[in-house]
């Protein structure tokens, strides 16, 4: 142990630093075990002692993050043309872009966007879908011969958008393509993110950025995506702006299709993602494109174009079909997606495993819900009576054995949760197994029936459910690595009814971990990656770490708002405020910095321009981007 000293001093300077100090980490840690859980976070008093120093960056201050982390200086500007230089065959990039009765002032603004560009290999290609405003043809007329690097084709006749990218793609000679509409506009850095991919990765085929909005000069409303996330997809096109495409690749799907006007672009990602691998998408954590917003922009308002939304939702429709998925696409009232994946004839049969001692009040609701709001058809509930000695509780046990659907079968070793799992698994025959804490109450009766058609995707593992605190403020929406340290819960705290950041909050999607207190996973699934860690994690983050064994095998761990569930959490749960409950908790702390420093410190399915001290998907200050030659654009 004394030869381990150093190390584990080391991991605790390394987290210490992270959160401001010693005594800062020692209070958020003992606020996190007294009211938030052991994965979570207390935002209320982390915010409070910010705000007690001055330090306004714990807002969303977006202008303020702007001046501080932003701009290119011409330092940085000559750093980038001299690595452009460097690089051995920089790629042609296509930027094609649609025009039809623009604001002439934008469309300026948009082409001198990219003439700005510090890349130089591009090349503009414009097509006019015979436009009526009699000032688009000489503005283009001009530029086009001012510029030997603007291409420009005049339609004979109208087609709309999915027609007008295509001819303006008949005029590309880029091995790459990146989407410009008439009135946004590129950061100048734009294209050399892309070109600096594309020399990273030579199998790369998608490229995407991050994106805010403009109007009138002024940005707001950035959108930090996360890392590749096919679920998400599903819910809303989280591609959109910069999107970048190997040529090839495009003109083999036949570029843009007809049909799908206003979401053309949704469509296209769609068949061009289908025939990748995860490791030929890549993502650039940077606000490269701003997105302008007006009165009839989508920027401003989804209910601007509701045809957009119906042209999405075939779009998706299309996309299970052709990816051998059953199911169907619904249309959200904030125009994004939801996708209901069909059940089986015949659904696997669920063993849900409840874990307890005493609590009979808490246990009797949790299971009453279940079997008496459950529509799913086939499942059981294994109640794991780890030495209760309640008498009630004991009573409760004998009568409640009497229900086909339930059994209940005695653990008499010492409290660990990962343990007790392990053998309940073992012990039960479902084809799938759910984790249910004993103070979980169903609150919507489909629960089952969504995760359960969520777990038999293919390459899903673990499938988390929406968890609400009984005052209706979200308990879980899933969890976001490196918050807190470890980990912590997304938009902890939001009130049922918000959306969350860009509607994360309500929106299915793939994650790096949910949470054990509902979670379900196949069976044969769970014992591949060997269960719980019962040696290392007894009591804490087992659940981070099993879902994070998931994601190393293969599978992908999604989170579902669609099953509603209430957590009565920390109603049950002691205080860890013994020595041996806080060195135990030390120990599964720094065991997972070991095991997972480096998977910790960068989730792909949140970003690095967001902060690791909240839950709320706030500004992080600084970025954690890496610093060349600028911290963000």
């Amino acid at each position: 142990m004394a030869a381990r000293i150093p190390q584990l001093a080391g991991m605790m300077q390394m987290l210490a630093k992270r959160h401001g100090g010693y005594a800062r980490l020692a209070g958020r840690s003992l606020d996190i075990l007294r009211r938030d859980g052991l994965a979570g976070g207390k935002t209320a008093l982390a915010r409070a002692r910010a705000l007690r120093h001055g330090d306004s960056r714990s807002g969303n201050d977006y202008e303020s993050w702007l001046k501080q982390y932003s701009g290119l200086d011409e330092v940085g500007r000559e750093k980038i043309r001299s690595e452009v230089a460097s690089w051995e065959k920089p790629p042609l990039i296509s930027v094609v872009m649609p025009v039809y009765n623009p604001q002439v002032d934008w469309l300026e603004e948009a082409i001198a966007s990219v003439q700005a560009q510090l890349y130089p290999s591009w090349e503009l290609c414009i097509a006019d879908d015979r436009s009526t405003s009699e000032h688009v043809r000489p503005l283009l007329e001009k530029l086009a011969a001012a510029d030997p690097r603007i291409k420009v084709v005049y339609r004979a006749t109208n087609g709309h958008i999915s027609e007008a990218s295509n001819s303006a793609l008949e005029l590309a000679s880029g091995s790459w393509m990146v989407l410009l509409d008439q009135d946004d506009v590129l950061t100048e850095d734009a294209l050399y993110y892309v070109g600096r991919a594309i020399s990273r990765e030579p199998n790369v085929a998608l490229i995407y950025s991050d994106e805010d909005k403009i109007e009138n000069g002024r940005r707001y409303d950035p959108y930090f995506k996360p890392d590749w996330n096919p679920d998400l997809l599903r819910s809303h096109n989280m591609v959109c702006h910069l999107g970048a495409y190997r040529m090839d690749h495009v003109r083999a799907i036949g570029g843009f299709r007809k049909g799908f006007e206003g979401a053309q672009d949704y469509d296209l990602v769609l068949r061009f993602s289908e025939r990748l691998l995860p490791g030929q998408i890549c993502h650039i954590a940077r606000v490269l494109y701003h997105w302008r917003s007006h009165s009839g922009s989508t920027a401003q308002s989804g209910g601007n174009k509701n045809y957009a939304a119906i042209a999405g939702q075939t779009a998706l429709n299309e996309h299970l079909h052709r990816t051998g998925v059953a199911g169907r696409i619904e249309i959200l009232p904030t125009g994004m997606y939801r996708a209901r994946y069909d059940l089986p004839l015949n659904p696997p049969k669920v063993s849900l495993i409840i874990p307890t001692r005493n609590g009979l009040r808490l246990l009797r609701q949790c299971v009453s819900s279940i079997l008496e709001k459950t529509t799913y058809p086939n499942f059981e509930i294994l109640i794991v009576d780890n030495n209760s000695d309640d008498h009630a509780t004991l009573r409760y046990f004998d009568e409640i054995q009497s229900h086909e659907r339930v059994k209940v079968v005695p653990d008499r070793q010492a409290f660990n949760y990962s343990a007790i799992n392990n053998k309940a698994v073992s012990l039960v025959d479902g084809e799938y197994v759910g984790l249910i804490n004993n103070d979980i109450e169903v609150i919507s009766p489909d629960w089952l029936s969504e995760m359960v058609a969520t777990a038999m995707q293919p390459k899903v593992g673990a499938v988390g459910a929406r968890l609400w605190y009984p005052d209706d403020r979200l308990q879980h929406g899933g969890i976001i690595l490196g918050i807190g340290g470890v980990a912590g819960h997304a938009h902890k705290m939001l009130r049922r009814g918000e959306h969350g950041y860009f509607s994360r909050g309500e929106l299915t999607q793939t994650l790096s971990a949910v949470t054990a207190a509902c979670l379900i996973v196949k069976k044969s699934t769970y014992e591949l990656v060997g269960g719980l860690d019962a040696e290392n994690l007894k009591v804490a983050f087992n659940d981070v770490d099993f879902c994070l064994k998931l994601r190393d095998a293969g599978f992908r761990n999604v989170w579902t708002p669609y099953a509603d569930l209430r957590h009565h959490e920390s109603a049950t749960r002691g205080v860890e405020d013994t020595a041996e409950k806080k060195e135990r908790f030390q120990s599964e702390v720094l065991f997972m910095l070991r095991r997972w420093e480096k998977v910790l410190a960068a989730d792909p399915a949140y970003n690095s321009n967001l902060t690791l001290e909240y839950e709320d998907f706030s500004l992080a200050w600084p970025p954690r981007n890496d610093i060349d030659p600028t911290l963000a654009s």
